[in-house]
């Protein structure tokens, strides 16, 4: 008893630490929007991302090679080298990695591009909310992969778009859209897309290894736009090095590490609910950092969504809980 009474807790240490793990890393992308629209202010969006995404890719390949290195090394000292079967499975592995990480980069550039010309017409802490539209977006996408979407997810999607419209229509005003909160919702369409395939290939390769591909991808897409668009200056790179220093380090490479590792000690529901803290980190960073201020409809067209976003994520488990669901699906059955 003793034992698996100390086997418990330390289950449940390590549920806790990834728990805050992923609280971390909502804190740090949460803190990238205030990054990112100060960040506009001063470079283009191709220039921005891919400059960003050129410095996420360098972090992880150095994560990637101190990972290595000492496996590498071990061989070599004790001769041991990779039998015909191994390196087929390795190229097979790496064809892999380079097809999925090159469609999630090109998923990534769309929602990353949109997001970023974003900040160009509104505040920081709308962009955070209307991105997080994410969480309904990927069920409802799922239905078209013959996945199920349960009835808390649609009420979900309902409640979040009553919040939406409180967060960008002003009804005193004549019915229009910013542009920047339309690219900030196609954002979130695209980045849906994103999630899916990362769902989809992290399942069979190395989640660094595809980050670094992604990101690879994005920034060369990017620098592509740059071709057409304009190269940033040396001052201008130099002046936004603060907010390309912080998306790039933080945000791409510290950021996923934590979310790897806080993912695979978490118990699901906590971590929905610690990546839900993203959109109120965008919020409290811009107030703070960026001095922007909402109205008193915004913020309540934030808590709205915010109230649906915790719903869609937890909201089956709760009915699951009270004893509601067990009805229905005994009828199923």
């Amino acid at each position: 008893m003793p034992l698996n009474n100390g086997n418990e807790k330390n289950r449940k240490a390590s549920r806790l630490g990834g728990a805050l793990l992923l609280l971390l890393a909502a804190m740090i992308w949460g803190t990238t929007f205030a990054a990112q629209s100060e960040g506009a202010d001063k470079l283009s969006a191709f220039a921005f991302n891919g400059i960003r995404m050129a410095i996420g890719a360098a972090v992880l390949s150095l994560f990637l090679l101190t990972r290595a290195l000492p496996g590498a090394i071990s061989r070599r000292r004790n001769g041991i080298g990779r039998t015909p079967a191994d390196e087929e499975a390795r190229k097979a592995k790496t064809l892999l990695t380079l097809r999925g990480g090159a469609l999630i980069g090109l998923a990534l550039f769309g929602a990353s591009t949109a997001q970023q010309f974003a900040f160009n017409y509104t505040g920081a802490g709308k962009i955070a909310f209307i991105t997080a539209l994410y969480m309904f977006f990927v069920p409802l996408i799922g239905l078209f992969w013959g996945k199920r979407v349960p009835l808390v997810t649609w009420i979900s999607v309902l409640i979040g778009f009553a919040g939406l419209y409180f967060l960008t229509i002003d009804p005193s005003e004549p019915l229009a859209v910013n542009r920047g909160d339309a690219l900030a919702f196609l954002c979130a369409v695209i980045y849906s897309f994103h999630i899916l395939l990362v769902e989809k290939y992290a399942a069979f390769a190395d989640g660094a290894e595809l980050s670094v591909v992604q990101f690879t991808v994005c920034g060369i897409l990017s620098a592509v736009m740059m071709a057409f668009d304009g190269f940033p200056t040396a001052p201008a790179v130099l002046s936004a090095w603060k907010e390309l220093l912080w998306a790039g380090v933080m945000s791409c490479g510290v950021a996923f590490t934590l979310q790897v590792v806080g993912q695979k000690r978490a118990e699901a529901t906590a971590a929905s609910l610690m990546m839900c803290m993203e959109s109120v980190f965008g919020v409290l960073s811009a107030a703070v950092l960026l001095g922007d201020r909402m109205t008193g409809r915004e913020i309540l067209g934030c808590t709205v969504m915010f109230f649906a976003i915790v719903l869609s994520q937890i909201g089956e488990k709760l009915v699951d809980a009270l004893g509601f669901g067990r009805g229905r699906r005994a009828g199923n059955s």
